[in-house]
């Protein structure tokens, strides 16, 4: 049986892939944060309608699950990243964009689950505006794509 000889990896390429990893990394930390508040106002909303006699709005898991398209995020603009540190780009860079468009993005998933938290408390009480809570969602939502589109085209 031949040794496995595996090719030393240069600082460069592996700053690089770990700065697109800081990406996803602070995109899915907001995501969890942001999904973990509007469950927990979507469960108790639900607890509000059981308690009322009122069927619990299924609509209110669209609150709950808003904030994980940053993650996706994340991702694309990892493997934007990753073709950069193919193409040799400084890893400092890189390590700075990741991390800060990572956060961008994280903090938009985190605030729209708020969000998402005060939508499904609103709409389980009335049993309406699901569009005009769903809407401003979608502004904050709008945040994490400008972030990483304008990421990407920072990069080049």
């Amino acid at each position: 049986m031949e040794p496995i000889i595996v090719e030393p990896v240069s600082l460069n390429t592996a700053m690089g892939q770990v700065a697109g990893i800081a990406a996803v990394a602070m995109a899915a930390i907001g995501s969890a944060l942001g999904t973990g508040v509007a469950a927990c106002a979507a469960i108790g909303a639900w607890k509000k309608c059981y308690a009322q006699g009122k069927a619990a709005p299924f609509m209110l898991l669209t609150f709950v699950g808003a904030p994980l398209s940053q993650t996706i995020y994340g991702i694309v603009l990892m493997f934007s990243m990753k073709e950069k540190v193919a193409a040799g780009y400084p890893w400092q860079g890189l390590l700075v964009a990741g991390l800060l468009a990572g956060l961008g993005m994280g903090i938009s998933a985190w605030l729209q689950g708020c969000a998402g938290a005060a939508g499904s408390d609103a709409l389980a009480e009335t049993g309406e505006g699901f569009t005009n809570y769903l809407a401003a969602l979608g502004i904050i939502e709008t945040v994490a794509i400008f972030v990483m589109v304008f990421s990407m085209l920072a990069l080049g």
